[in-house]
């Protein structure tokens, strides 16, 4: 999942992205104001999640979301305000121009893991099959399948120790088949986004392990999501 993180001031920026990366997104983007971001926006950078600073020269954080907000090709994307300031006039104010949440510095790590989460799990809502389509398609009932996903996200969590393990002991070819276990799995419970993002891993001509790790978070918020939609549904 690609993040974007705008705040003028150095040291918040870095802070912040330690955070994300703590959390386990590693593929972060930067930019130094809003200007900045808009720019790279414009040209082609399509994050899942922006954390934006408010108050900054140039182009503030509220002027950067009313204008993603009025592009339609960026409009969908989740923009998070940060801020020194937490009165509920601002918050409020924030909220109606379409901000997808408000964090408050200095930064406090569960906040910033609640709206990655949030994010990732939307993504995978919307990147995977819907669970009635899953139940037909296996032939199961919602148990069995509830079954199958926590068991499958249990498997993916052993699986990067192991694949890391593999590529350390000069076994590129068992690692690789590691891999093309899991995209298997997450073709058979429908779920595309995960299944996308190993192939990308397994396109590469060496395995990177940053990746690898990024993939195996995906099929962790997939199996999730996928859960909590099953449960609703029955």
């Amino acid at each position: 999942m690609k993040v974007l993180v705008v705040d003028d001031d150095v040291v918040s920026r870095m802070v912040l992205m330690h955070l994300i990366d703590s959390c386990g997104v590693h593929d972060i983007v930067e930019a130094d104001d809003g200007a900045d971001a808009w720019q790279q926006l414009e040209g082609g950078l399509r994050p899942a999640l922006c954390f934006c600073d408010l108050r900054m020269p140039r182009l503030s954080g509220m002027e950067l979301l009313q204008k993603v907000r009025a592009d339609s090709a960026l409009d969908a994307m989740p923009l998070v305000l940060v801020s020194s300031a937490n009165d509920q006039e601002t918050v409020r104010v924030a909220v109606q121009a379409g901000a997808a949440g408000y964090i408050v510095k200095p930064f406090d790590q569960e906040q910033v893991r609640q709206h990655l989460d949030a994010c990732c799990n939307q993504v995978a809502a919307l990147s995977a099959e819907a669970p009635s389509l899953t139940l037909q398609r296996l032939g199961v009932d919602a148990e069995r399948l509830q079954a199958y996903l926590a068991g499958f996200r249990q498997q993916a969590g052993a699986a990067a120790s192991h694949i890391e393990a593999l590529l350390r002991d000069g076994e590129p070819a068992l690692a690789r088949q590691q891999v093309e276990r899991l995209h298997l799995g997450c073709t058979t419970l429908g779920l595309h986004g995960a299944a996308a993002g190993l192939v990308a891993v397994l396109q590469a001509k060496v395995l990177d392990e940053k990746a690898l790790r990024t993939a195996l978070a995906a099929i962790e918020h997939s199996t999730l999501a996928q859960a909590q939609l099953l449960h609703r549904c029955v």
